[in-house]
């Protein structure tokens, strides 16, 4: 056998470094066809070696506690192929009509790995279901099985995830409705105890959000987000990119609204630290009350924010102002901005004043006062683009006191001024 495996593999070299172009199309997709099947038939025949291996106690004798710690030094894998080529054995080892289809070429490994795990789940919910019926346990599995290996000439593996959640309503119809309760129960319970979400230290300015949640809380989470994910013309920013600003605003609604908990008898807010003469000159950085340092740009942008917290400390760390009402733009100011504005006041931008922060035209680290004429309502993306030097956007109120905007001269060389025309205005 191992001459054979031996003999196999200098041939299959030889092809490998065999020229393709002179290949048809026809015999170029066959030769692609046929060498995803020769990695399959590879696979089966790796996993019964590793069974091998296992029952004659091969790990054990080289001093290994597990078959994937083993296979990692016989094979130099990396810890998750080698326990996924373990699991693998044992998976084929405990369906042997799946290696016979991987054999014959009806499914590949990934398939197979879908309708066992399938399977799996299948004979626990049986086991919980009791009555099934005039049919056995052992007839329901194997019509599974053989009508999820059927099914693999025309779905994916991920298509046969989803099929094998539902397959006694293909099998067994009378079954699957109350096979469904118990397993949507199970899953729930499941989900219950491993939801969490953790938040990392940062590292470069960036901070890695993971967690995992139950289908009915991402329910919740995906339609509060949707509506912010949404792009707009112009928007270069990736789906992941969307999803991040969008759940970033969500919780700048949540703190607006101001029926969070309090915490530390105090309402939901963040408190942004910079030091008086850094301040008062619009330079250095800043530190939020989490510890994270900010920009002298990010920190500018901050303070325009009428429901973030701005704490000024002297040279001293003394407090010398902490959130000055004059800044804060609420009550009837905030509405009559809404008024005026009618949403962000970009040019053309579609963002509902809800969805706003009130800037600042001279801002408010240079002497600009919180009134209504230096004030403009700006969504969080042109909210940025105002704050970029870079970007060359100007503000300012026109002889009606309406705001309007100045571009910069790559986007028109007169730079003549430009109004949101899509909101409602006074």
């Amino acid at each position: 056998m191992l001459a054979d495996v031996r003999e196999l593999n200098e041939d299959a070299a030889k092809l490998a470094a065999s020229s393709t172009w002179p290949l048809s199309d026809d015999d170029l997709t066959a030769c692609l066809r046929a060498t995803h099947h020769l990695a399959q038939t590879v696979a089966v025949m790796q996993a019964r070696l590793v069974r091998e291996a296992e029952s004659r106690g091969l790990p054990t004798a080289h001093g290994h506690r597990t078959t994937a710690g083993w296979l990692r030094s016989q094979l130099r894998l990396d810890p998750h192929p080698a326990r996924e080529l373990s699991a693998r054995a044992a998976t084929l080892d405990r369906h042997a009509a799946l290696q016979e289809a991987l054999l014959d070429g009806h499914a590949d490994i990934r398939q197979a790995t879908e309708i066992a795990d399938a399977l799996d789940n299948l004979t626990t919910g049986l086991a919980e279901l009791g009555d099934l019926g005039p049919a056995t346990a052992e007839d329901i599995l194997r019509n599974a099985e053989t009508t999820m290996i059927d099914m693999a000439a025309r779905l994916s593996a991920h298509q046969l995830r989803r099929i094998g959640e539902r397959i006694l309503a293909h099998v067994a119809p009378h079954l699957a409705e109350r096979a469904d309760e118990l397993a949507l129960a199970r899953q729930e319970a499941r989900a219950q105890r491993a939801r969490g979400f953790t938040l990392s230290a940062p590292a470069e300015g960036l901070v890695r959000l993971t967690g995992r949640l139950g289908a009915e809380d991402a329910a919740i989470v995906q339609a509060a987000l949707q509506p912010l994910c949404a792009p707009h013309p112009g928007d270069d920013r990736s789906p992941a990119q969307r999803r991040a600003d969008a759940l970033t605003e969500v919780c700048r609604l949540a703190l607006r609204t101001g029926e969070l908990p309090d915490t530390g008898g105090e309402p939901a807010q963040l408190a942004v630290t910079v030091g008086y003469d850094q301040l008062t000159q619009s330079l250095g950085t800043a530190t939020t009350d989490t510890g994270s340092r900010l920009s002298a740009t990010a920190a500018r942008r901050m303070a325009c924010d009428a429901r973030l917290l701005p704490v000024v400390l002297g040279s001293a760390g003394q407090v010398l102002d902490v959130g000055r009402t004059r800044r804060l733009a609420t009550g009837p100011l905030r509405r009559a901005l809404h008024l005026r504005d009618g949403g962000c006041a970009f040019p053309d931008c579609d963002r509902p004043p809800r969805w706003t922060d009130a800037h600042h035209i001279i801002a408010w680290t240079a002497g600009g006062t919180t009134s209504l004429d230096n004030l403009v309502l700006l969504c969080r993306h042109h909210h940025r683009i105002v704050h970029d030097p870079a970007a060359g956007w100007q503000i300012r109120l026109g002889a009606d006191r309406q705001p309007e905007f100045l571009p910069p001269p790559h986007v028109d060389r007169d730079r003549r001024p430009r109004r949101n025309l899509y909101h409602l205005r006074l």
